[in-house]
């Protein structure tokens, strides 16, 4: 098998600008890839043994590359195939325990990381991670959750360091069903000693296909699923070969946007289950939606009406496609209701909407100092032109492509680096079901 080198400054600059042009209809199919959230957490989990574990169906993502280089810190052996979109990774030998500042920060997906190494080796030290900014994401209930099982946490400025002779069965409740959370802490109570209970665990299809991996390699986990999860905590984990799941959020996004350009896009690679709470919206939007095995055809309706979404954890709306689908909602008659209930600033991304013609007028809390916006209303349907925008996150970066297929003229976007980081080839996909779109880097 072939690696795959990081991607170079050319390729992620914040120079590049992507070109999108109005007056697309999307038609055709698209193949959905895996799922970055899947992958990630399926890649923090080989830390658990010492045997070899298989990865098949993984995205080639920025994320991805930064989370084999995060492995190969710790010790591990790991070996990335483009062609076949393949990970394999033996962590036969952990030889340290202190994550590179560099290589934990970038990515939010990196603190799971923590949760397989104090569980296979007794201490574990990183900065706090990054990734988007989307608001206060605290990591105090992974850290809880790791001192109800008998360790030690410290924090000096930005470090965490965590220390245990031996992770112990633990009764952990969550305050809220952080799907990160819910992973770091079931993959560090796979090895603990007795039972563990995680209560208000998160159900998100990426945790559920987790645990069921996790009991492929050997962990004892029932109630996936469910709020509920019981881990009774085994000795030792073994080897395994697996197929990442299908990327919900990839099939969203496209799917949003076959609907806001009149179109009709049929996704291959998808299961029904993941996308009923975004089918749900879009068929009271007005739109056609039908599956086949693990086919789904989206079809634009004659009219589109508004609707309110409202972000909650599995089966709510994701929060993931909210930006995305705030962009079909410019295109409806009426007015929609925007309520973003997971991440308290994740609709700063409406001011560049509004640079292209949106109507969109949000409500915000807090002081002077620090206004959240955290629901938005918005008029439609508007005429949309084409504006130099920014990406401020991944799904945001999406919402401008997709604003940008609908509008006058031609739409510039900054920050294309985010794009990298949560889609696989997303501009040929894109090209291929009818997107004018181009991936330029100027004065090069």
């Amino acid at each position: 098998m072939s690696d795959i080198a990081a991607p170079t400054t050319a390729t992620l600059t914040t120079e590049r600008i992507l070109k999108v042009r109005g007056g697309c209809v999307l038609r055709g199919d698209v193949f959905i890839s895996g799922a970055k959230n899947a992958a990630l957490k399926a890649m923090a989990a080989t830390l658990l043994t010492r045997d070899e574990v298989v990865l098949n169906n993984v995205p080639m993502l920025a994320d991805v590359l930064s989370m084999a280089e995060l492995l190969r810190a710790f010790g591990a052996e790991v070996e990335v195939d483009r062609t076949q979109g393949r990970v394999t990774v033996q962590a036969r030998e952990i030889t340290r325990t202190s994550a590179p500042p560099d290589l934990f920060r970038p990515t939010r997906a990196s603190v799971v990381a923590a949760g397989p190494m104090l569980a296979r080796c007794g201490e574990v030290s990183f900065v706090m991670p990054g990734g988007d900014k989307i608001g206060r994401r605290p990591i105090d209930v992974h850290l809880r959750g790791f001192e109800r099982m008998g360790a030690t946490v410290e924090q000096t400025g930005d470090v965490i360091e965590a220390r245990v002779d031996k992770l112990r069965g633990a009764r952990i409740y969550m305050d809220y069903p952080s799907h990160t959370g819910t992973e770091n802490l079931l993959m560090a109570s796979t090895l603990a000693a007795g039972k563990t209970t995680i209560f208000n665990a998160s159900a998100e299809p990426e945790v559920v296909w987790l645990g069921h991996l996790l009991n492929r390699m050997g962990a004892r986990i029932s109630g996936l699923g469910s709020p509920i999860l019981t881990i009774d905590g085994v000795e030792r984990l073994h080897g395994v070969s697996d197929y990442i799941i299908p990327d919900r959020l990839e099939a969203g996004s496209f799917a949003i946007g076959a609907v806001m350009t009149g179109g009709e896009v049929t996704l291959h690679d998808v299961r029904e289950a993941h996308m009923l709470p975004l089918t749900e919206k879009l068929m009271e939007v007005g739109a056609d939606v039908w599956f086949r095995q693990d086919r789904m055809l989206v079809r634009s309706g004659e009219s589109l009406r508004s609707v309110d979404i409202q972000t909650l954890p599995f089966p709510g709306f994701p929060t993931d496609l909210q930006a995305p689908f705030t962009a079909l909602l410019t295109q409806v008659s009426g007015v929609s209701r925007v309520h973003e209930r997971v991440y308290e600033d994740r609709l700063r991304y409406t001011s560049e909407l509004r640079k292209m013609g949106a109507d969109i007028r949000v409500d915000r809390i807090g002081n002077a100092s620090e206004l959240l916006a955290t629901s938005a209303e918005v008029h439609g349907p508007s005429r949309l032109r084409g504006a130099r925008v920014a990406a401020i996150d991944i799904r945001a970066a999406i919402c401008m492509v997709l604003a940008g297929l609908v509008a006058d003229g031609e739409t510039e976007l900054e920050e294309v680096h985010h794009v990298d980081r949560g889609y696989e080839n997303f501009v040929e996909k894109l090209t291929n079901i009818g997107g004018d779109v181009e991936d330029t880097v100027p004065n090069v």
